[in-house]
């Protein structure tokens, strides 16, 4: 497996460039960039704009792992409203272009939500009807993807929605595209389940996988801590995923920042994944 880091780990306002030579620095294998709504690597930025992002990541020395989004929380495949869920499309659309031009096999897509505790007024979409709704995106993304050779990846997040991986599973099969499958979250399970379970019954549907750590005591978004300093069991998650032979990307995903020398971030993380993946020894 490789090590990789996601772009929402790093200082606030960080430039990606700078992002890119950190996470060199740190000794991860790749990074996971994320597309925003305005900016250097966005949904206003030029197909040439973003290769230039991918010449600086190869003249670094690291790859670039798969492409992100969090405008998925503002424009919800989920939402009833034709132009919000349409909005979703067009910038799922933009992420898989952005994906291709940075050479990237996968993107990470929130599927949309039922409802949302930490958004504020987040509209609550009754259950059969955000399943319906989310299921003809996907169906309709799944031509996009495989005429681009880019996978999507359904993150598992806090949004009411597709709430076991049994559910997951059959959500995916019945979208039935080789290029629509799951981006697991590791972390993001913890309060109601097991990462490990999640990955054997999803298995070779699991595109890519995010690592987190989450501590069941504390609850809320306060749960989430520092690798290794929560109740993720990481050998068993490990040997799940070596199971079922996944041998791609792990990618941190750490919230929240630390409060002072935010850089250390990076460095603690790679040291931990470092431990997870038997890099170190013993």
């Amino acid at each position: 497996m490789k090590k990789g880091i996601n772009i929402w780990s790093f200082p606030s306002g960080m430039a990606i460039e700078e992002s890119i030579v950190l996470a060199k620095d740190a000794g991860f294998d790749g990074i996971e960039l994320s597309l925003n709504e305005s900016g250097p690597l966005s949904l206003e930025s030029t197909i040439e704009e973003v290769r230039s992002i991918r010449r600086f990541a190869d003249d670094t020395g690291i790859e670039l792992s798969s492409l992100a989004s969090g405008l998925y929380w503002d424009y919800p495949p989920t939402s009833e409203n034709e132009q919000v869920s349409g909005k979703a499309f067009d910038i799922a659309r933009k992420q898989l272009e952005s994906a291709a031009a940075l050479g990237v096999d996968s993107i990470l897509i929130v599927p949309g939500a039922v409802g949302v505790d930490f958004i504020p007024n987040a509209p609550v979409v009754p259950y059969d009807r955000a399943y319906d709704n989310a299921l003809a995106f996907f169906s309709k993304l799944a031509k996009e993807a495989e005429a681009v050779k880019v996978a999507v990846g359904i993150e598992n997040v806090w949004n009411k929605f597709l709430l076991s991986p049994l559910e997951m599973r059959g959500f995916i099969d019945a979208v039935g595209s080789d290029y629509v499958g799951s981006y697991f979250d590791v972390g993001n399970v913890v309060y109601s389940g097991y990462p490990e379970h999640w990955i054997s019954i999803l298995n070779k549907r699991i595109k890519k996988v995010h690592f987190k750590d989450y501590r069941r005591q504390a609850g809320g978004l306060h749960g989430f801590v520092d690798l290794l300093a929560g109740d993720v069991d990481y050998p068993a998650v490990m040997a799940a995923l070596e199971a079922i032979n996944y041998n791609g990307y792990v990618i941190a995903e750490m919230i929240p920042p630390y409060n002072h020398h935010t850089k250390q971030i990076v460095y603690n993380t790679s040291a931990a994944m470092d431990a997870i993946l038997g890099r170190t020894e013993r």
